[in-house]
């Protein structure tokens, strides 16, 4: 358990860190099905007390992600299923509400951001399919072309202007950034057409933002949220090369 998932944490209370610390170490398979762990032990990883432990511990049996063994001790759920799709529908239906109050109090200035990071993936999309085409390594604009998306999603959420829905929000991802980037590649890897079918949704929510079309920024959310976790949580089947974002 090496990884930099349980090796520290900073900001916000501590049991919101270790609650978020944990939990993605197990969605990221760092802690396995079935795997024990205890209070003592997380606490050590995480250098923290046991009691924001025992409290992220409690916040994760209600998510169904752990199951009490003992007095202090726990394992990992064998989820697959109900609660990995419980959390996913709240993380679905939390976004929505982003985009529904992001419309509401997004700033011009905001709003051109958006546009300026989508024009930024427009021009790295042309030139992965040129090099692709030119049987070229696509990994470093690949990259580049996530982490615009990811700032993309980011700014749209400050966009919201309400902190303690961006922070339930945090909470509730089925998969951190790293793990959402990594599954993302993987799935790129093995189909070029993958997320392409809702990249264009993109822009037409920063056209619903600007116009204040609450719901409609919403549901554009919803639906791209909703198929983007599904494709993720499968497992990837298509052979193909490498494109796109979602």
């Amino acid at each position: 358990m090496a990884s930099e998932t349980l090796k520290g944490l900073t900001a916000d209370t501590l049991a919101d860190r270790a609650y978020r610390a944990i939990r993605d170490a197990i969605t990221t398979g760092e802690l396995r099905p079935g795997q024990k762990v205890t209070e003592r032990g997380l606490a050590e990883r995480l250098s923290v007390s046991p009691t924001p432990v025992r409290e992220a511990i409690r916040r994760l049996e209600q998510d169904g992600l752990l199951e009490r063994t003992g007095p202090r001790t726990v394992q990992v759920a064998a989820f697959g299923d109900v609660a990995i799709q419980d959390l996913a529908e709240v993380e679905v239906a939390l976004r929505g509400m982003v985009a529904r109050f992001a419309a509401r109090h997004a700033s011009p200035a905001q709003l051109d951001q958006l546009d300026a990071v989508l024009d930024e993936a427009d021009d790295l999309l042309i030139l992965i399919k040129q090099r692709q085409k030119a049987g070229q390594d696509l990994s470093r604009h690949l990259g580049r072309l996530l982490d615009a998306m990811q700032r993309f999603n980011e700014v749209v959420e400050s966009c919201a202007h309400n902190p303690v829905l961006v922070r339930l929000l945090g909470q509730t991802r089925v998969f951190s950034w790293p793990e959402r980037r990594a599954r993302l590649l993987e799935h790129i890897s093995k189909n070029d057409r993958f997320g392409l079918d809702r990249y264009g949704s993109h822009r037409a929510l920063v056209r619903a933002l600007r116009v204040g079309d609450s719901a409609a920024a919403e549901a554009l959310v919803i639906e791209d949220a909703r198929g983007g976790l599904g494709d993720l949580l499968a497992a990837p089947t298509t052979p193909a090369s490498s494109t796109q974002p979602s």
